[in-house]
């Protein structure tokens, strides 16, 4: 079939083709409704598609944005970029979602790629094993946002959460209810990923405020099939923990698994708190006491701060590291 053009549009609607580009711009200033109404009516009658590819060339912007996630089976990461999309699709971008499985090749691919597609800007989960390829970005002064982990080497705009503050919630808490013997479970910090690091540093501080002796053996970090034989092991010792925090959700699901297959009784027989609050939480049996993060106010903030970036190239920021308050939600695990 032959291609529609703009001309065809414009002959249809009896109108010019400058017209008709203006409507597909959306300038609609000096255009009556009547004329309006013609073009559009052209262009479902002759089933046109605009040319994105030479109107972005034209342009200079592709009005899309790319996003590339750590592991996108994290609850947290869907709940972001739903956050991202909606400001996006508010200001007429669009989003392009890439996971990295937490693999630095995999990430830098996905980044080599999205540029090659000309996406105006990048909300990147990084890796942290691609630090000339950030350095790069950055000199170029590329439009970029990193979220839920910092690069020390690089001063990007980064969305974070407190997170030594909400494992000092998830222990004053446990602490509250009476509890002395608290464990931790994260996935692996072998890649120093910052959330893990700095929940792992604040259960530290968050012990020693609460006048509790610190049990290495109480400390888990590992990688996400490993974390039900890590759980059984803690429960094995002497002296085992009447608590569990859960530094993630992934974490959080396995040791309900693990719980559930050993009919280890919550909160009877180990107290739960975890970390995001996920969307099961509230009718799990029993409901699960959880510290949420801000999740929209986050991504949202994200997605401004790289439209900002995109629109304009001199912005200026305040700071680099945005910090978000965390939320306990109290339930029935404890």
């Amino acid at each position: 079939m032959k291609a529609i053009t703009i001309s065809d549009v414009a002959k249809q609607a009896n109108v010019s083709k400058s017209t008709v580009s203006q409507y597909l711009n959306k300038r609609y200033d000096y255009m009556s409704e009547k004329t309006k109404g013609r073009i559009s009516q052209a262009i479902e009658e002759l089933g046109y598609q605009p040319n994105i590819v030479a109107r972005s060339l034209k342009q200079k912007s592709t009005s899309t944005i790319g996003v590339i996630v750590a592991n996108i089976l994290h609850a947290f990461s869907t709940q972001v970029i739903r956050a991202i999309e909606d400001i996006c699709n508010e200001q007429g971008f669009h989003i392009i979602v890439c996971n990295a499985d937490d693999e630095p090749e995999k990430e830098k691919n996905y980044i080599e790629m999205l540029i090659a597609k000309q996406v105006d800007g990048l909300i990147i989960f990084p890796t942290g094993g691609n630090i000339d390829l950030y350095k790069s970005l950055m000199k170029r002064k590329y439009p970029l946002v990193f979220f839920d982990r910092v690069v020390e080497e690089i001063s990007a705009s980064t969305i974070m959460l407190n997170n030594e503050k909400a494992i000092k919630m998830a222990v004053d808490h446990l602490v509250d209810k009476g509890y002395e013997q608290i464990g931790i479970m994260t996935t692996s910090i072998s890649r120093h990923v910052t959330p893990r690091i700095e929940r792992i540093n604040g259960y530290k501080k968050a012990l020693q405020e609460n006048n509790l002796d610190f049990n290495e053996e109480y400390i888990s970090t590992l990688d996400l099939h490993q974390i039900q034989q890590g759980l059984k092991e803690m429960l094995s010792l002497d002296c085992p923990p009447q608590a569990i925090i859960a530094g993630n959700d992934l974490t959080l699901m396995e040791i309900l698994k693990f719980t559930k297959a050993n009919n280890v009784s919550i909160p009877e027989d180990l107290a739960i708190i975890g970390i995001d609050d996920v969307s099961f939480a509230s009718f799990f049996t029993p409901q699960l006491t959880t510290i949420a993060q801000p999740t929209f106010d986050m991504g949202k903030r994200a997605a401004e701060l790289l439209l900002n970036k995109i629109k304009d190239p001199e912005y200026q920021e305040k700071t680099t590291v945005y910090r978000f308050e965390p939320e306990l939600v109290i339930r029935n695990s404890c």
